[in-house]
């Protein structure tokens, strides 16, 4: 699929400008820490910019599994000593575009790592 081979080549090249490349207009972000969908793409590249600067190098794919319609890629990071291990998932639209992008982590000394750092980086950005 052309958008997750995208989608790879952004997360290798670090190129956040790319980024509407892969994701719909309409799309929705569902946040680990955050209770409301956050709809559309500014701010689904809002915080997928948030998380690009939160994870570091250690941020790597460890499984893909994917057909036209969904994708579901489990990550893990390394973050301060904590092993954040979580999912993305993500739905596409008939054009491949990303139109759901969901993130789920565990264990709950990561969710709350990442909720206290997304917190940090989104003011940092909005500044």
């Amino acid at each position: 699929m052309k958008t997750l081979e995208l989608w790879h080549e952004i997360l290798r090249e670090r190129n956040l400008d790319r980024l509407d490349e892969v994701l719909a207009e309409d799309c929705v972000f569902l946040s680990p820490v955050v209770h409301s969908p956050q709809r559309g793409r500014d701010l689904t590249r809002f915080y997928l910019t948030g998380a690009f600067m939160v994870f570091n190098d250690s941020f790597h794919y460890v499984k893909e599994v994917a057909d036209e319609h969904h994708a579901v890629l489990e990550f893990v990071c390394d973050m301060d000593g904590i092993v954040v291990n979580g999912v993305d998932i993500m739905s596409f639209d008939a054009a491949g575009k990303i139109i759901e992008f969901k993130v789920m982590v565990r264990p709950l000394k990561a969710v709350n790592l990442l909720h206290a750092r997304m917190k940090e980086m989104l003011e940092q950005l909005s500044a």
